[in-house]
């Protein structure tokens, strides 16, 4: 009998199967996969001057936006999207996607992205593997339940790699306003041993650095550290810094980079809002004014994890929109035209229209250039930390906790849970 060897090329399992249960034969099998290759996006090979690498740009058989494929230092190839459906704003993001990933390896980070549900239907299913074939201790029930019920609900669609302290201390205010009550000792300790056992399987699959030390959910009950903010001073001196440091740059897409990241901050700082889903998903038809009387304020409609709402944002944050928008040639004066115009247009955007890949890495070295990585405990500030200074300087402000809650897009039991100790402090002159 003759053999025939069939080589089988990177594509998706389904559509191989469903090409196969079609054919009547291998020859007809062969024919249709071969005119799935030919139909398939051709790659575009490009030599970005100021990258480090020969890219190759290519679409996959379900997706619109491109994706960027180069060598990294250590030899190894590696792929992530360049989050465009355009070719010529692919090609523009292709620097910052390699400027970003080799940031991350020479900080030691991860640069393979997996969300924690991901990981977690993996440790489920081996658990139940193993009290199938009754080898397993009987917390491994404890431990499905508490992963089904408590921590994927949570932090399902967030990349393990992405998980901080900050969002511990979210989960266990969640928690607790999920429950009801504070959950005892027993509780804490079976959800945390489940947790762990869902981390274990992320560092075993190199998802997590092993030099990285990761945030654990606690089991004792003790009340966690405030998260790191900035005082009023560092404030002052973060935004004057600023002025020159977004022209520095060698590479032109660092100067695209600092550039938008400058605005970036000065919004988060002035409205509260969520980074990531929420502000980088604003456009500038979503800002209006909003008249008290003769009074004016401006509004932005923002759509986050706990819907849609209404946000009043601080005077100061006026200029640097303004300053955006002649950066981005709207052909609007002020921003009273750029509301009159209500143009549908994203807000955090390089002139070209092409979206950064992620802010996060250009926060750090906003931070690192300005000397303010870490607060005064030692612990590093990230782009949430300017969240947490909008909370902490509207409560001194005197902005009653319903409020805050409403204007940021949280539940009172997490400001409550996050920010009720610290109150008194802030209001110590009207105390005494």
């Amino acid at each position: 009998m003759e053999e025939i060897k069939i080589y089988f090329f990177h594509c998706p399992s389904y559509f191989i199967s469903n090409i196969m249960q079609a054919s009547s034969n291998w020859t007809l099998a062969l024919q249709n996969l071969n005119a799935l290759f030919n139909t398939a996006s051709k790659p575009v090979e490009l030599t970005a001057s100021q990258a480090d690498h020969t890219a190759t740009l290519y679409k996959r058989p379900t997706s619109s936006r491109w994706q960027v494929r180069f060598k990294l230092p250590s030899g190894n190839w590696h792929s992530a999207s360049t989050g465009q459906s355009n070719l010529d704003l692919a090609k523009t993001a292709v620097i910052e996607v390699q400027h970003q990933i080799l940031s991350q390896l020479a900080a030691g980070e991860s640069i393979s992205k997996k969300t924690f549900s991901a990981v977690a239907q993996e440790e489920l299913a081996a658990m139940r593997r193993a009290l199938d074939n009754s080898r397993a201790p009987i917390t491994y029930k404890d431990y499905i339940f508490a992963i089904n019920k408590y921590l994927i609900p949570f932090f399902g669609i967030i990349p393990i790699v992405d998980i901080r302290d900050e969002t511990i201390e979210d989960f266990s205010a969640w928690r607790e306003m999920m429950m009801g009550r504070e959950p005892k000792a027993s509780t804490m300790r079976n959800h945390a041993s489940a947790y762990n056992r869902v981390i274990k399987l992320a560092r075993k699959q190199g998802l997590i650095p092993t030099e990285r030390a990761f945030p654990d959910l606690p089991i004792d009950g003790e009340k966690s550290q405030a998260r790191p903010a900035f005082s009023q001073p560092e404030i002052d001196e973060l935004l004057a810094f600023m002025v020159n440091w977004e022209l520095g740059g060698r590479l032109q897409m660092s100067r695209l980079m600092r550039r938008l990241c400058r605005s970036y901050v000065e919004f988060l700082l002035y409205t509260g809002i969520r980074h990531g889903t929420e502000a980088r998903a604003l456009r500038w038809r979503h800002l209006q004014w909003h008249y008290t009387g003769e009074q004016k304020y401006l509004r932005v409609w923002v759509s986050g994890k706990t819907g849609p709402r209404y946000l009043i944002a601080k005077h100061q944050v006026i200029p640097a929109l303004e300053r955006l928008a002649d950066w981005q040639d709207l052909g609007c004066t002020d921003l009273n035209d750029v509301i009159n115009a209500r143009i549908d247009k994203l807000v955090f955007v390089y002139p070209n229209g092409g979206t950064p890949y992620q802010m996060e890495g250009v926060f750090r070295t906003l931070m690192r250039d300005s000397g303010l990585a870490l607060d005064t405990a030692g612990r590093n500030r990230t782009l949430y930390s300017l969240r947490h200074t909008y909370a902490t300087f509207a409560l001194s402000n005197g902005v009653d906790i319903h409020t805050l809650a409403r204007q940021m897009g949280t539940s009172i039991g997490m400001i409550e849970k996050h920010y009720s100790k610290i109150t008194p402090m802030l209001n110590a002159e009207k105390l005494a």
